[in-house]
């Protein structure tokens, strides 16, 4: 099966509804995306899939065929930061750290549909866990993203 990852072809001989979780992490040596609760409700395996922040621990592969998948790995672009990548560090969101690659997937596609998103946009669309418990500082960052976001867009014109 062929998928577009990360702006790459990768093709894999898998059946078509194994998780497409365990086709990046064991298939592909993505393991960015992580396992957490293997029923879509925590996050962890979260990734772009068309712009939409998907869970990937129950999504058979054979649905992301034919689509756009961003992984974690996906999120810099040419060895850059994305914006909330940078504003996760500013913040000093990780604590475990482990939910931080579906946070910040989601937090992308996020910021990608709503560039100025509100607390309560935030509070709504993130519904990704924190065992650690730092959805203020999430928040902050998410804020802070935008607003780099914003700046970065003015100076380009």
């Amino acid at each position: 099966m062929e998928l577009k990852i990360n702006d790459k072809i990768q093709n894999v001989d898998i059946e078509e509804n194994m998780p497409l979780l365990w086709v990046l992490r064991d298939e592909l040596n993505m393991t960015g995306t992580k396992y957490g609760c293997g029923v879509s409700s925590c996050g962890s395996c979260t990734v772009l899939l068309d712009g939409v922040a998907t869970r990937t621990c129950t999504l058979p592969v054979i649905a992301a065929k034919g689509k756009e998948i961003i992984t974690i790995e996906g999120i810099s672009v040419e060895g850059e930061m994305s914006e909330i990548q940078q504003a996760w560090i500013e913040h000093q969101v990780p604590q475990c750290g482990y939910c931080q690659s579906g946070m910040i997937v989601a937090a992308e596609a996020l910021l990608n549909e709503i560039p100025n998103p509100t607390d309560e946009d935030i509070n709504t669309r993130i519904t990704n866990i924190c065992r650690c418990g730092t959805y203020n500082r999430i928040r902050a960052a998410i804020h802070t993203a935008a607003k780099m976001r914003t700046e970065k867009q003015k100076l380009l014109g």
